[in-house]
């Protein structure tokens, strides 16, 4: 058992921290699906798929604890099946016909979770794993919000995206931004970078050999610690 120390609010935390090691099955069946996405491979290769739930189930309540004590919007009881979200895809109106994912996602909501609240996110992926806070392509009125508040607090969010800490493991990504200034902001602004940004997500990039290591429930751990500030921020634009 590891321990980790951190403040919080004021408070210190002290937290007894499980180890757990992935099994690499919990991947390769995710490589083996890839290459086999459909019913009839899946309804032969099904108990895989249950016996990969139970390993990523170990690793989802650990963290469960851990977060619940970092973050007072998150509760300890939530139970790890609420957290995996369904392999099935819905390909009602998408082109690509696949019936599966070929990764699992672990969403940490918290309460109240919606269109207007900041959410966690762990993707893992063979080739493409990584932890995700804040907002994904929200609507229109939260990206109002959140510009009005980067650009009537531009220090603070600057303080927030530079930190030591933030950035050792997270980046936040311009995959989603306008080519052009938003409506109501010069071209040449002091955050228009920022400004053009139609998602707001901070990403830790991970690799598959992270998740068979021992440290990878600490190593989550301390990125819930490190985004913190970020996730603060976002709330308050949005809950103003």
């Amino acid at each position: 058992m590891l321990k980790s120390s951190s403040f919080f609010d004021g408070s210190f935390i002290t937290n007894e921290i499980e180890s757990k090691q992935m099994k690499k099955s919990t991947f390769d069946f995710l490589r083996e699906l890839a290459d086999n996405n459909n019913r009839e491979w899946f309804a032969k290769n099904k108990h895989l798929y249950e016996e990969a739930k139970i390993d990523l189930f170990a690793l989802i309540t650990p963290l469960i604890k851990e977060l619940s004590s970092i973050d007072p919007q998150f509760s300890a009881d939530t139970e790890p099946k609420k957290c995996l979200l369904r392999i099935y895809r819905d390909i009602r109106f998408s082109p690509n016909k696949a019936p599966y994912k070929k990764n699992y996602g672990i969403a940490f909501d918290v309460k109240g979770y919606g269109p207007t609240t900041p959410s966690y996110y762990l993707h893992l992926e063979p080739g493409s794993c990584f932890f995700g806070a804040g907002f994904w392509m929200p609507e229109s009125k939260v990206v109002k919000s959140i510009r009005e508040e980067i650009d009537y607090s531009a220090d603070e969010f600057l303080e927030v995206v530079n930190d030591k800490e933030y950035k050792a493991l997270f980046s936040l990504s311009t995959e989603d931004s306008l080519k052009k200034a938003p409506k109501g902001y010069e071209v040449d602004h002091p955050m228009i970078e920022y400004l053009k940004l139609k998602s707001f997500i901070s990403i830790y990039p991970l690799n598959e050999e992270d998740f068979y290591q021992k440290d990878i429930v600490e190593k989550l751990i301390k990125a819930f610690h490190a985004i913190q500030p970020f996730i603060l921020f976002l709330r308050k634009a949005v809950d103003q």
